[in-house]
């Protein structure tokens, strides 16, 4: 984080640390505090403050998913689930609260229930590219490479220069048969910066031999 974006996050706590204080029945600077708080790594502060939040507005969805998110990345899959589930009864639109249900899904290892949460998201929101690109992989655990190829190709359409979709099209590319693909689609996700796994590249390589 450069010195300049420390400060200015600095800054915009401290300003909503005061308005919280000020107002600490506004829900609203609660849910901007417990974002700006996760922005700047202060993930158990984030917590706090987008739990306060939802405790003075229940139906606030926005706080809900967001709480959701960072209990999914603490591992706590349970509390991820049920976060995302009340988010979808006040979203006006539940798309990342049911593309991150599909992710806790594909965590856990139900693919088909993951893949039906992806749908559901992109039914929302056609332009969610993380739903198509997650959707590819889960397309692969229940072993639908055509799908899978097509969900990835849809992700990297929607965002070129999202790495992981670029990533995910060279395995969907690879156990579809299409090695020279997946070697392109490889090359491309590692020059945007995505570590791709190195066994995956051999796998790819002693398939081209």
């Amino acid at each position: 984080m450069s010195e300049q974006l420390s400060e200015d996050l600095e800054k915009t706590i401290s300003e909503l640390e005061l308005k919280c204080l000020e107002h600490p029945n506004n829900f609203i600077a609660h849910h901007h505090l417990g974002l700006v708080y996760r922005k700047a790594g202060r993930t158990d502060d984030a917590i706090r403050e987008l739990e306060k939040a939802v405790e003075i507005d229940d139906q606030s969805g926005e706080s809900s998913v967001n709480l959701g998110a960072i209990y999914f990345e603490q591992g706590d899959l349970d509390k991820a689930m049920q976060a995302n589930k009340k988010a979808l009864l006040f979203l006006k639109n539940p798309a990342q609260a049911h593309a991150n249900i599909g992710l806790i899904y594909q965590q856990q290892g139900d693919a088909k229930q993951a893949v039906d949460s992806y749908t559901k998201a992109i039914q929302h929101n056609p332009k969610l590219a993380i739903a198509w690109v997650n959707m590819a992989t889960s397309h692969i655990m229940t072993g639908d490479f055509g799908q899978a190829v097509t969900a990835a190709k849809k992700g990297v359409e929607l965002e070129p220069d999202f790495p992981m979709a670029h990533n995910n099209l060279a395995v969907a590319l690879f156990y579809a048969k299409d090695l020279n693909g997946a070697m392109q689609e490889i090359e491309k996700a590692k020059e945007l910066g995505y570590p791709v796994d190195p066994r995956f590249i051999e796998a790819v390589n002693k398939e081209t031999l």
